[in-house]
């Protein structure tokens, strides 16, 4: 089994940067794609960056030319550049991996990180 642990999260003001960390422990040679979701309150669940094992990345239109996600297959980790932060990326960010050879993120899953960003 995989287990996930995101760290990062808080407040900021509009513009701003954060950078979100996501480690995974147990079996993770098991460990395929990667992302991050994130849910606002009365919205859906949404897939905001993702990247495979071997760096091919995918960002929501919403968030493209501002975040960058990047990862260490030898670690197990993965990270999420905020920067230019605006009001409505505020959510509840959760990392995501799939097993190797997936294409989906939602065998793992972590607990999840608050981000808010004050106008």
């Amino acid at each position: 089994q995989v287990q996930l642990v995101e760290s990062g999260g808080g407040l900021v003001q509009a513009g701003g940067s954060l950078t979100l960390s996501c480690a995974a422990s147990g079996e993770i040679f098991r460990i395929g794609p990667m992302g991050w979701y994130r849910q606002a309150p009365g919205n859906q669940r949404e897939l905001v960056a993702s990247i495979t094992r071997g760096g091919r990345t995918n960002y929501v239109d919403s968030v493209k030319g501002r975040f960058t996600i990047s990862r260490d297959n030898n670690k197990g980790t993965a990270s999420l550049q905020m920067n230019s932060l605006k009001p409505e990326d505020t959510a509840v960010y959760y990392c995501a991996a799939g097993d190797r050879g997936r294409t989906s993120l939602n065998d793992y899953w972590g607990q999840g990180t608050q981000v808010t960003v004050a106008s």
